[in-house]
C-alpha cells in the first residue's frame, strides 16, 4: 500500500509510507514512485518523511541524495514492520562546524539543568494525559516540581512507575500492562508510535545543525540518537494517546496498514506554545532550534510547547 499522509497547511511536509514493492526514482526534481498499480510524481521538496516497509523496495541513489538534501527523514523497516534506521542530513546548516563545537563543548551544569526542564515537561504532561483520560486529579504536578537538575534522584523512573500501573486502567482489552520494548500488545503500537516520533526530532534536530550523536542525558556508545532520545521524551504522551485512542476505536491487535496510517498522523497533531499553535513536526523546528540557543547562550531554557490547550485539561 502507498499511503500519503498531509494536511491543507502549506507549511506542513508530507509524509510518505510505501508497503508494497516499488521503485523510487527522481526526475526533474520530483520523486517518482512506481508500483504494480500507479505511478505518482511528488515533489521532494514537499517531503518530510518517507517510511519505506517492504523488503522489495527499490530506492535510486539519485533519489536518496536529493531527498537528504532537501532534509527528509528517510526512515526504513524491518521484517516485523517497526522502524529500524534512519537517514539524515548531516550538512543541513551554515554554520554547522561552529554549531557542533558549542554542543561538544557544553557544560555538565548546562546539560543538567536541560534535562531537568525536559523531564519536568514529561511528567507534566504525563500527569496531564492521565486526567484527561481518568478525569481524575494525580500527583504528577507535584513530581514534577521535585525534579532535581540531572534529575539526580529519578523522578522520571517514579513517574513513569505511577503513569503505566494506572495508563490502561480503563481499558477494557488490557488486564495487566507492562511496558516493554518487545512486550506484549500494545506495546507494539507504542513502539512503532515511538519510532516516528524519534526520527521527527532527529530530522528536526539534524536540521538545527546539532549532532544527534551527542546527548545531554543519554549516553551510549551504541546509541546514534542520544540527543533525539532525549529531546523526545515530553512528547511521548502524545504517542500514548493516539494508542489509547485507536484501543478504543479498532479491534486489532496486529500492526496493520491502518494502524500505521493513524499513528503518522500524530507528526501534524496540533500542539500549542504561548501566542501560537503549530503541528508537532514544526513545533519539533522550534525545540531544537531552542536548543541549540541553549549551547550558543542565547537561551537558558529549551522552548517546549503545551501538549494540550488549556480548555482540553480543565
Amino acid at each position: 500500500m502507498f499511503i500519503i499522509i498531509q494536511t491543507l497547511q502549506i507549511m506542513i511536509k508530507r509524509t510518505l509510507l510505501i508497503e508494497n514493492k516499488a521503485s523510487i526514482l527522481t526526475k526533474n526534481l520530483q520523486l517518482v514512485v512506481k508500483t504494480e498499480l500507479r505511478e505518482s510524481a511528488i515533489p521532494i521538496e514537499d517531503i518530510g518523511f518517507l517510511v519505506l516497509d517492504h523488503p522489495e523496495i527499490y530506492l535510486s541513489i539519485p533519489a536518496m541524495n536529493l531527498l537528504i538534501e532537501n532534509n527528509t527523514a528517510l526512515i526504513i523497516c524491518n521484517k516485523s514492520h517497526l522502524p529500524n534506521g534512519m537517514f539524515l542530513n548531516l550538512n543541513s546548516h551554515h554554520i554547522q562546524q561552529e554549531i557542533f563545537k558549542n554542543q561538544i563543548e557544553a557544560s555538565l551544569p548546562l546539560k543538567k539543568q536541560l534535562w531537568q526542564q525536559t523531564i519536568v515537561e514529561k511528567i507534566t504532561n504525563q500527569g496531564k494525559l492521565l486526567e484527561k483520560i481518568s478525569g481524575q486529579k494525580n500527583s504528577f504536578e507535584f513530581l514534577a516540581s521535585k525534579v532535581l537538575s540531572g534529575d539526580t534522584t529519578n523522578m522520571e523512573g517514579v513517574a513513569a512507575s505511577q503513569y503505566w500501573k494506572t495508563f490502561f486502567e480503563t481499558s477494557e482489552t488490557i488486564s495487566k500492562f507492562k511496558r516493554e520494548r518487545f512486550g506484549d500488545y500494545p506495546n507494539n503500537l507504542l513502539n512503532y508510535g515511538y519510532a516516528i516520533l524519534r526520527a521527527a526530532t532527529a530530522r528536526a534536530l539534524s536540521g538545527s545543525g546539532l549532532l544527534n550523536t551527542l546527548g545531554i542525558h543519554h549516553k551510549s556508545k551504541y546509541n546514534a540518537f542520544a540527543l533525539a532520545d532525549d529531546i523526545m521524551e515530553p512528547f511521548r504522551p502524545i504517542v500514548d494517546e493516539k494508542v489509547f485512542e485507536i484501543m478504543q476505536k479498532y479491534n486489532e491487535q496486529e500492526l496493520n496498514s491502518v494502524l500505521k496510517s493513524e499513528l503518522l498522523q500524530i507528526l501534524t497533531r496540533t500542539v500549542y506554545f504561548k501566542d501560537e499553535k503549530s503541528p508537532l513536526m514544526v513545533a519539533l523546528q522550534k525545540t531544537a532550534s531552542s536548543l541549540q540557543q541553549c549551547f550558543t547562550g542565547q537561551r537558558k531554557k529549551l522552548k517546549y510547547p503545551k501538549l494540550w490547550n488549556l480548555t482540553d485539561t480543565e
